[in-house]
């Protein structure tokens, strides 16, 4: 039975939501901490930082793994020089027991190698025989600051049918979140959809990563993915402490649709994974 707040909040649908969930790290200086926050046998995908390169993100991986967490490394085509490149990334993730990959086109004005996007690595792993249970691509409920939308949907409808699932790329609008999916369905995409939502964010800690990876780290990723305005709105506005928890009521009742068949929640934790934890068991145990 739905338990509502005076406020109309199921929070039976929200304790639903957040309790399949996905965190997403950063390799690299802190994440072994970042992941000592986390449940035991969590899932957690492992991201792509530019200046770090794959190699960091195929070590940390490795490390998630042998620590007994479910993961999802993050294999950015931009970022792999040529198919014995990926060959090698596969085979290692493979013998790590990896059964779910996300492929995203990467974030790099050009590529190091001869991969241009997400559809090349992808068409690439099937060539190289390489078979995952689980292969996400991305998708911008907000749409990319470099991308055409007419290129992103063209994009996603090429891929879609390499892929298992959809991940939404961070968002602070949860009715754009619902909105994008509607779109899609329209498309006559029917992929199972993974929501990306911001974790508790301080902004200091978020600006002292910033500095740690330069601009091109989760600063530079939140502005081009969430929009610059939303963001400062967001964080800046919330007195420097930011919740998710207006986007919540919103997303969750779609969990029982199966028009949208929202699979879980992905939170992007920018490895503030103590605070936006602690904020998941909060709700859970309401």
């Amino acid at each position: 039975m739905s338990q509502k707040t005076a406020a109309g909040i199921d929070r039976s649908a929200i304790q639903k939501y957040l309790s399949d969930v996905t965190f997403d790290t950063l390799p690299g200086e802190g994440f072994g901490e970042a992941i000592s926050h986390l449940p035991e046998g969590a899932r957690l995908a492992v991201v792509l930082t530019p200046n770090l390169g794959m190699e960091q993100t195929v070590e940390k991986t490795e490390l998630a793994r042998e620590h007994g967490y479910e993961v999802v490394p993050h294999v950015a085509a931009r970022f792999v020089e040529d198919a014995d490149e990926l060959d090698r990334i596969a085979g290692r993730l493979k013998q790590a027991g990896v059964t779910d990959i996300f492929v995203p086109g990467g974030d790099r004005d050009e590529p190091i190698g001869e991969f241009e996007s997400a559809l090349d690595v992808l068409l690439e792993l099937e060539r190289l025989g390489y078979e995952f249970e689980e292969v996400g691509i991305g998708g911008y409920p907000t749409g990319h600051s470099e991308i055409a939308a007419e290129i992103l949907d063209e994009a996603m409808q090429r891929k879609a049918p390499h892929a298992t699932y959809l991940v939404t790329q961070m968002c602070f609008d949860a009715e754009a979140i619902v909105d994008w999916i509607d779109g899609v369905r329209d498309r006559g995409i029917e992929l199972p959809v993974e929501t990306g939502i911001p974790g508790v964010m301080e902004y200091r800690q978020l600006m002292t990563l910033a500095r740690r990876w330069g601009v091109a780290g989760p600063l530079s990723f939140a502005r081009k993915t969430a929009g610059v305005f939303t963001f400062l709105r967001m964080l800046i506005g919330s007195g420097g402490h930011y919740k998710p928890d207006d986007m919540l009521p919103v997303i969750a009742p779609s969990l029982e649709d199966p028009h949208y068949n929202i699979r879980r929640l992905r939170l992007y934790t920018f490895n503030q994974t103590r605070t936006t934890e602690s904020w998941r068991r909060d709700w859970l145990d309401k």
